[in-house]
């Protein structure tokens, strides 16, 4: 076995992983060993596994992109992958979990931003301690550029569900779209009846798979240039999960673009996030939870 005999469960609002420090290198896992871990009959159960070490233990990144961790300042980087054992690009609130987690083992200051190495470059992530609505162990995640497609752009649909809606590409290291179900043109069932075990349709298609949003604007008040909304999402690799920070971060990007308001309170399954867009990047700020250390046997 190429892992560690302790690990951790952690979670952002209810996205969960196993997480572990691997500090010599010598525990990067197979995707045999991650689809164990993660399930949730046989092994711990998780939306993925995060393994944190340094950029230069990790076997798929290029000379060039280690190089790009260390300019930035990352002396640890975010190994994720998901349930199904496939490598991600990034994790919003996988990126909270493995702060909070480098903080217990010493290698984040409690106190000071923490630079982080992700497939999708380097994250900054600044503690805010405890904070209403959001919870205990807030932190706010510079998720850095984006990018948006045409609106409304693609039809997506559920298969066993009657009727579909518009949705809108977003790119945010790692691949989304976003559908606002309420729009005129949606005809799916309301946010909190929808299938989402069952994997949307994506028409035309993308040439690789994407996380799909359902999103309802609940409020906005314009005077304040603040949103409320409710989001679903089903995430490539894993399903339907509790949330998904770049999922959110999507989200926050889509409804700025229909309704010009660049800070939103959107609540998932799993809480309360906050999404706070500009042209230039987008902030996450949520909380993290540590649950238990676990001994393999």
């Amino acid at each position: 076995m190429s892992l560690p005999k302790q690990v951790t469960k952690a979670h952002g609002t209810g996205n969960d992983f196993v997480v572990y420090l691997d500090r010599s290198g010598q525990y990067e896992p197979t995707a045999d060993e991650v689809r164990f871990l993660c399930d949730r009959h046989f092994g711990i159960g998780a939306d993925g596994l995060i393994r944190l070490t340094r950029p230069d233990f990790v076997s798929d990144l290029s000379d060039d992109q280690i190089a790009q961790m260390l300019a930035g300042g990352a002396r640890w980087f975010m190994d994720y992958r998901n349930a199904d054992g496939s490598l991600a690009e990034m994790c919003g609130n996988g990126t909270r979990a493995i702060t909070l987690f480098a903080q217990r083992e010493g290698v984040a200051d409690s106190t000071e931003p923490f630079r982080l190495g992700t497939r999708a470059g380097v994250k900054i992530l600044t503690p805010r301690g405890n904070m209403k609505p959001y919870g205990a162990d807030v932190f706010q995640v510079e998720m850095g550029a984006w990018k948006i497609g045409e609106l409304d752009a693609y039809e997506v649909t559920i298969p066993g569900t009657a009727g579909s809606a518009r949705g809108t590409f977003i790119d945010m290291g790692n691949p989304h779209v976003v559908a606002v179900i309420e729009d005129a043109f949606a005809s799916l069932p309301v946010v909190e009846d929808l299938d989402l075990v069952t994997k949307p349709v994506v028409s035309p298609e993308i040439e690789s798979d994407q996380n799909v949003e359902f999103v309802r604007v609940d409020d906005i008040d314009e005077a304040a240039g603040t949103g409320e909304a409710t989001m679903r999402v089903n995430e490539r690799g894993c399903g339907e999960t509790l949330s998904c920070g770049t999922g959110l971060c999507a989200t926050g990007i889509v409804l700025r673009a229909k309704t010009g308001i660049s800070h939103w309170d959107i609540t998932v399954r799993g809480g309360t996030l906050r999404v706070d867009v500009t042209d230039e990047d987008v902030k996450l700020t949520g909380a993290a939870t540590l649950v238990a250390d676990i001994t393999l046997l």
